[in-house]
């Protein structure tokens, strides 16, 4: 008997004239820890919902699952086969408490009118004992974290008769003591015999976790490899086609006023004693656990929470910021790190989100929109920020992930910040489009801006900013200058607090 699971071949899927996969291969042993990685558009999800049955492969495709030809796969065979696909969304209950959510696939296939709460809590318990985690049964799913969301996710799959687990992006919203922990819970599936296949554009990740590598780009297969000897440029490389250079972003500007001057600023439960300056072309980086009060503080700093206590000036003058219009007419601009929800109106057309920001500027006498302004105002951002659109009404959600991003930066620069905030600036962008929207970041520097980076990546502020503060439990509790210290010192200040 052979020891692979899945043997997928000649694998190819084409949607109105464009080209998602061309004939690839991919295959995966049993208790194999798998990752696939490429840019945004290369592949991945087709193929992940390839494997899951969502999506019909086109003819002369050939799937096998332990040795059987699977002639029409639908997503109940690959379930009933052992395939158990956990998206990024998790595809929870909220409202659901975690035994409930856990057991709802064995309820639902019980087919019973009244529901046995002693076998949903069997259950329940049952599949967190696989794993050797304890989070409260009765809890409901959104008071949870995200990283409890995402084993309560996995438990929720191990309910039934599991060999292969995809993964999609499981860690872009966890801490990396979380990101330990889950790679852990993936190599106790492991001794059990249960395979994973992890998709992720953290390439320090995948080389952490995988044992082998599939590198997709532009709907091919370039390469299966063994992750050791593997290194990020070597996958980027592969990923994109190109050679990446990474510098160190400098700047000697202390002589000048501060754009923005904090002084003890603290919310209570928030944040305490935060004192910073932020200079004319400063990148500050600020890092730390999530929870350590960097979102909050960002926040606080656009007026969406206004702090309590200490000052805050703007060249010089203080400040008081009591709403989001205020700090936008202060000069103040924020980029929010969860883009789908607060930063993009998904639906709408990217034209209008770019404009939502400086409507009154795009007013005749009338107070009416005036269209040539409006034309000229879209068409100068999207060639500027160099955001790849079909037309300039299509809807924003059908953009990829970069190019989500791109809109986003535009409709902040667009009214013509002083001090611009990033949140997470790059979580679920591609290697490439990281890249590209760095230099983007760069570019507002050199031209005076102060700019503000919130990342949990510590390669990202150590490379993009020329200042790196560390935050924990809602504190400053180390700043470096990028110049004069290495990644290893930063993250190693972020491990000795956690």
């Amino acid at each position: 008997m052979t020891d692979l699971f899945l043997s997928m071949k000649n694998i190819s899927k084409r949607y109105t004239g464009v080209k998602a996969l061309d004939r690839v291969d991919f295959e995966i042993a049993r208790g194999e820890i798998h990752c696939l990685v490429g840019e945004n558009g290369s592949g991945k999800s087709t193929l992940i919902k390839i494997i899951s049955g969502v999506v019909k492969p086109d003819s002369g495709a050939r799937i096998e699952v332990e040795g059987d030809v699977i002639l029409h796969h639908h997503s109940i065979d690959s379930i009933l086969k052992g395939i158990e696909v956990i998206y990024q969304d998790l595809s929870l209950f909220p409202n659901l408490t975690v035994a409930e959510n856990i057991s709802l696939s064995q309820t639902i296939a019980s087919r019973s009118k009244i529901i046995n709460w002693r076998r949903v809590r069997e259950i329940s318990e049952k599949a967190m004992a696989r794993i050797g985690v304890h989070i409260p049964l009765d809890e409901q799913i959104d008071n949870l974290s995200i990283a409890d969301q995402q084993l309560v996710a996995i438990c929720r799959a191990l309910t039934s008769e599991v060999k292969l687990l995809i993964l999609d992006e499981p860690t872009s919203a966890l801490t990396r003591k979380e990101v330990e922990s889950l790679f852990t819970v993936i190599k106790d599936l492991q001794a059990k015999g249960i395979a994973t296949l992890f998709i992720s554009h953290k390439l320090d990740e995948v080389l952490q976790i995988a044992e082998k590598v599939t590198i997709l780009r532009d709907g091919k297969k370039i390469e299966t490899l063994p992750s050791r000897g593997l290194t990020d440029e070597k996958l980027t490389f592969l990923m994109t086609g190109e050679k990446m250079e990474y510098s160190r972003y400098t700047i000697d500007n202390r002589h000048e006023e501060p754009l923005l001057e904090a002084r003890q600023l603290s919310i209570q439960g928030n944040f305490r004693d935060i004192s910073f300056k932020l200079y004319p072309g400063d990148i500050l980086g600020i890092t730390g656990l999530l929870g350590s009060g960097r979102t909050e503080l960002a926040e606080a700093l656009f007026g969406m929470n206004p702090f309590e206590s200490g000052d805050l000036f703007i060249e010089g003058r203080k400040i008081s910021i009591k709403s989001v219009q205020e700090a936008i007419r202060l000069g103040i601009g924020y980029v929010p790190e969860n883009r789908l929800v607060q930063g993009l109106v998904m639906n709408q057309s990217v034209a209008k989100n770019i404009i939502i920001t400086t409507i009154t500027r795009l007013l005749n006498k009338f107070k009416l929109i005036d269209p040539e302004k409006r034309q000229r105002s879209i068409t100068r951002w999207i060639k500027n920020l160099s955001i790849r659109i079909p037309a300039f009404d299509a809807p924003v959600h059908t953009l990829s992930g970069g190019n989500q991003q791109r809109v986003v930066l535009a409709k902040w620069i667009a009214t013509s910040p002083k001090v611009l905030i990033l949140d997470g600036p790059t979580v679920g962008i591609d290697v490439a489009a990281k890249s590209s929207i760095h230099d983007i970041i760069r570019d507002l520097a050199g031209r005076g801006m102060g700019i503000i980076i919130i990342s949990d990546e510590v390669p990202e502020v150590f490379h993009n900013c020329n200042r790196i503060m560390v935050m924990h439990k809602g504190r400053i509790i180390a700043e470096f200058d990028s110049t004069v210290t290495t990644e290893e010192e930063i993250q190693n200040c972020i491990n000795m607090a956690s």
